[in-house]
């Protein structure tokens, strides 16, 4: 039995995929879910055997359609703050996640959906893929980081516009701004993400960490400072077995084996 009621959690061939479980609720994101959301990233984080991970939604018609409307409801100015900072915990663990965070958009991605999805490192999307920040039209402003991250993927006149007006938008759109890597039809999209992540997962897995907190720390740093810090982390895959492997087999034109150390 699964120990979680609000999430799914899968692991095989190296492969994590953690699926929001709310269909009846077109997996609207609440506190509950949240938190399990945050135990079960910090297992996958600190499983070394995970090379990838894919988030996605239950059902055929919502990654995440947003925050749960009733529990918003009810907020009051302190439980709002600790909504929110729940919120941006959860979403920011997994920008810095130590593996690459493949986000599969399997439907309406609105609100704290859209907010997941910005947080991936990479999105992929099915064509009936929705997506939007509609939260001015509760009254609300985005909480989950969607004004940091949202300006940081499309320019910023693109993000306000949409961040104002609450307008929806398709997977078309989407991939037009640069904001989803491929469109798929719904049925081609999970069996993409997985082959994407199998691809991945296939890397020698010491690189693509140090590779992925060179992207993560570059963000904020200059770039004389983040080119010193490419260099200090080229120079320590150089004592990894498998950059020896992976240099020897392209000596010896055949095909390496990466034992991820």
């Amino acid at each position: 039995m699964s120990p979680y009621q609000s999430i799914l959690v899968e692991v095989a061939n190296n492969i994590a995929i953690l699926s929001i479980n709310r269909p009846e609720k077109l997996n609207a994101l609440n506190s509950k879910c949240l938190q399990e959301m945050s135990e079960a990233l910090r297992d996958i984080e600190h499983d070394e055997d995970i090379r990838c991970l894919i988030i996605t939604g239950t059902g055929n018609k919502a990654f995440a359609a947003g925050a749960d409307i009733s529990e918003l409801h009810n907020l009051t100015v302190p439980t709002a703050e600790e909504y929110a900072e729940l919120g941006q915990r959860v979403f920011g663990s997994i920008e810095d996640f130590r593996t690459p965070v493949i986000a599969a958009i399997n439907g309406f991605a609105l609100g704290g959906g859209a907010e997941l999805a910005w947080a991936c490192h990479m999105r992929l999307a099915s064509e009936n893929a929705v997506f939007g920040q509609p939260e001015i039209d509760l009254g609300l402003i985005p909480g989950f980081g969607g004004t940091q991250r949202l300006v940081k993927i499309v320019p910023k006149i693109i993000a306000t516009e949409f961040l104002l007006t609450g307008e929806k938008f398709s997977a078309a759109k989407a991939y037009e701004f640069g904001l989803v890597n491929r469109v798929f039809p719904h049925d081609r999209l999970m069996p993409a993400a997985r082959e994407l992540a199998t691809k991945i997962a296939s890397k020698p897995g010491k690189a693509i960490n140090l590779l992925m907190r060179a992207l993560r720390e570059s963000a904020n740093m200059g770039l004389p400072d983040g080119l010193r810090l490419e260099a200090d982390l080229f120079s320590q895959c150089v004592n990894t077995q498998d950059f020896q492997e992976g240099t020897s087999a392209f000596l010896e034109k055949r095909p390496p084996h990466f034992v991820h150390k």
